[in-house]
């Protein structure tokens, strides 16, 4: 028997230091998406990969993705303990999860700070133009337009040129980053005229700035340079990079409309009401049960994922007479999207988030 092994991909950057209080350094773990999700949540089935505080998140990525091919190509000779009976695995990347951040550069994205500001969908230019509909025609096409950056580096004015493609396009490839920046350097070093010397003429920097491009590349072609990540079997890193729950949703818009609830308590004196009614919720049936009542009100600036989750569930029932109908409206629209992340698959919410975004109840709130 053959059996094909999905893997779920992991990196970020972890500390777990004892003499400093921050050593930072990256580490990629994977787990087999054939076990069922209770299975997923234990340690145990979460394997380590490799880990490293000097070498770069793509290159530790590079070096996975060699292994993972090899595998793939050669399969894996394993016991079937069940049927016992020799069987072959062939391992395959099923998406590469992580923070926001991290997956913004396993895709060669440059992040929030640019026109595209998402690596998954297709919003792009102005504000107002990405408010329209005609904000969602553009597509990402990241290696090509990291070979454009390359060709902009070879020309005058180089800096302008590569920034400029970068923040038009938000490609931004970390793994090929030093071989860019060497030459933008090195352009500017040739094209500068010395006082008393001759100019070099244009064809013979071009001519130097090739020549040590591939002394950079040391043989190899430029593909081989860029992350290994584009073009890898089976993962287009742009669509198999799902969003990451925490910070996109308990940590974003959870957590920042439970600031302005708070806000509208205070200025109101009846937070101590909100807080005795919060004191006295049932908790049975709830999958999240942190409710401490006199720990969320205290530190209510400083809550953590698993408060926003529970609080989340039982918000509409403890305002509803507390605040404005409109901001009811709108922590009851995310009291069922919250119930929907964790009980459908992530695509399903993607598509019920952009939705719920457009919807009526929930628009005058985000004005």
């Amino acid at each position: 028997m053959v059996y094909a092994v999905p893997l779920i991909i992991f990196m970020d950057d972890v500390s777990g230091n004892i003499s400093k209080q921050w050593n930072k350094h990256h580490a990629i773990y994977m787990s087999n998406a054939n076990l069922p999700q209770e299975m997923l949540e234990k340690e145990f089935f979460v394997r380590f990969v490799t880990s490293s505080p000097h070498a770069a998140p793509m290159e530790l990525m590079r070096a996975m993705k060699d292994s993972l091919c090899d595998a793939a190509n050669s399969g894996i000779v394993a016991w079937d303990c069940k049927d016992q009976e020799e069987v072959m695995l062939i391992p395959y990347g099923l998406f590469v999860a992580g923070d926001n951040p991290m997956q913004a550069e396993e895709c060669s994205h440059v992040g929030l700070n640019c026109n595209y500001f998402c690596r998954t969908c297709n919003v792009c230019g102005t504000k107002e133009y990405k408010a329209s509909h005609k904000g969602y025609n553009s597509i990402f096409m990241t290696t090509e337009d990291i070979r454009h950056q390359f060709e902009a580096a070879l020309k005058p004015d180089a800096t302008t040129k590569v920034q400029n493609a970068m923040s038009s396009t938000g490609i931004h490839d970390s793994a090929s980053t030093s071989i860019l920046e060497s030459l933008i350097e090195l352009g500017k070093k040739l094209r500068k005229r010395e006082p008393g010397s001759q100019a070099r003429s244009e064809s013979d920097v071009t001519a130097a700035l090739e020549k040590e491009f591939e002394e950079q590349l040391r043989g190899a072609t430029l593909d081989d340079a860029i992350n290994p990540l584009l073009g890898m079997n089976g993962i287009s890193m742009h669509l198999d990079t799902p969003t990451e729950i925490l910070h996109t949703i308990l940590l974003g818009v959870v957590k920042y409309f439970w600031g302005q609830t708070v806000f509208l308590l205070e200025k109101a004196k009846l937070l101590h009401i909100f807080q005795s009614r919060l004191n006295s919720v049932d908790r049975d049936g709830m999958n999240a049960p942190s409710l401490n009542a006199d720990y969320i009100c205290h530190y209510k600036g400083s809550l953590i994922g698993k408060h926003f989750k529970s609080l989340a569930q039982v918000m509409p029932f403890l305002i509803h007479d507390l605040i404005p109908r409109m901001v009811l409206n709108g922590w009851s629209v995310i009291g069922e999207l919250v119930a929907l992340v964790w009980h459908t698959t992530i695509p399903d919410t993607e598509v019920y988030l952009v939705s719920l975004v457009r919807t009526e109840s929930f628009k005058g709130v985000i004005d």
